[in-house]
């Protein structure tokens, strides 16, 4: 039975105490496989497993990623499913930042890996969590192909004047301080998507990318190279996202450490984890924040209110930057399905040529739809992401 995964890509997405992995077929698309291995190296952790129809769901002791690797491949010995001898045409790895040694998906090797390991200063809380992934399932699959893919590299030839920050550039240049962007496969994958839905290449389209999700991010993409976007040096900057601040003052931080007397760690915890719409009103699901404003709930409303704030200011800095946008793009958890946001975002910028049709707007759907009105200038898209068919892609093209 091995052969029935034979010529597709497993995909693999290591967080600190996580695993996310998924087998699919990049030329079909069908997906074969997927699963979360989740509290890696915690008590309680578990995993879930579905393949072809079958779910399996388990709380079993996952000490390292080596582990949840190890029972992985159990899970698919038990359906006949022998992963080291079943053809996989490549590994996919996303690797959350490239640096800037690394601007396209590349083929692991030891030197890949070392240079992986030294950028990782830059993002401390993601590369080494990526490195024991590629660790885990290279130990287990030697002879398959192991490509990362880089959340960065989409944003790695940003021009200067939106990668630079207004530092002092010695020190700039001397601790590769710049804006290298994040969500980049996502957004490359759905500003192409876009593009070939409205029958247009994309280098002849402009656009403005809306990932929405528990992270968030937006980007500006000028004939389908990007111009501009929120993230920066860190998945930190810009948009208000689920747990973390997005935009702020960076005299904040000073002032904590001199009036709190908190530490670097208790900051970095504070922004990243305690912040955001979480930190406003003690809720980041989306779903129960949006019932909780029907409720009349203040402190809901007021985060749904500062959210839609730091969105907006974004989506029209980005129409002046473009000049001509052809198309705005929703995509991610919150941007496929939370329709008031959308609604929201976009209200009044009628004058401006975007004309949201209500009834559209209501539509629930797994495909791309237009949202716009038929006369609207500017198109208004719902574009479902696929992070994992484009990370397979990518290995297929590197790896073949």
């Amino acid at each position: 039975m091995s052969a029935v995964i034979e010529g597709s890509v497993l995909v693999v997405n290591a967080g600190s105490s996580s695993l996310k992995y998924q087998v699919l077929d990049p030329a079909t698309e069908e997906v074969i496989a997927d699963g979360l291995a989740e509290r890696i190296g915690e008590q309680g952790s578990s995993i879930k497993h579905w393949y072809r129809g079958t779910e399996v769901r388990r709380e079993v002791a996952l000490p390292d990623h080596e582990a949840a690797i190890a029972l992985v491949v159990e899970l698919f010995a038990e359906e006949g499913v022998d992963v080291a001898e079943s053809g996989l045409a490549a590994v996919g790895h996303r690797v959350v930042h490239g640096g800037r040694s690394f601007f396209e998906p590349t083929l692991i090797t030891e030197r890949v890996r070392s240079e992986i390991v030294r950028i990782s200063s830059l993002a401390p809380l993601h590369n080494p969590a990526n490195l024991t992934g590629i660790d885990a399932v290279s130990a287990l699959l030697p002879d398959v192909p192991a490509v990362a893919v880089f959340d960065t590299a989409f944003f790695s030839h940003l021009p200067d004047e939106t990668a630079h920050y207004a530092l002092d550039a010695e020190v700039a240049a001397k601790y590769a301080i710049r804006r290298y962007g994040f969500h980049g496969t996502s957004h490359e994958y759905v500003s192409q998507r876009a593009a070939e839905f409205l029958g247009h290449a994309p280098s002849d389209i402009n656009q403005i990318v809306l990932h929405l999700g528990n992270g968030a991010s937006a980007s500006a993409i000028r004939g389908g190279v990007p111009f501009d976007t929120t993230m920066g040096m860190t998945p930190l900057e810009g948009l208000v996202m689920g747990t973390r601040t997005g935009d702020i003052d960076a005299g904040i931080v000073f002032h904590l450490a001199r009036v709190a007397d908190m530490s670097i760690e208790d900051i970095d915890v504070l922004f990243n984890k305690r912040s955001g719409l979480k930190g406003l009103c003690g809720e980041n699901d989306f779903r129960a924040i949006l019932e909780r404003i029907d409720a009349g709930d203040e402190a809901a409303t007021q985060a749904y209110l500062v959210y839609l704030h730091r969105l907006r200011r974004y989506i029209g800095a980005y129409m002046i930057e473009l000049g001509r946008v052809d198309a705005i793009v929703f995509t991610a958890g919150v941007g496929e399905n939370a329709a008031p946001v959308r609604a929201d975002s976009l209200a009044g910028l009628e004058r401006y040529g975007v004309v949201i049709d209500s009834e559209r707007n209501a539509v629930r759907s797994d495909e791309p739809r237009v949202i716009s009105t038929d006369d609207s200038p500017v198109a208004v898209l719902v574009v479902p992401t696929n992070e994992e068919l484009a990370i397979a892609r990518a290995a297929v093209a590197v790896a073949g």
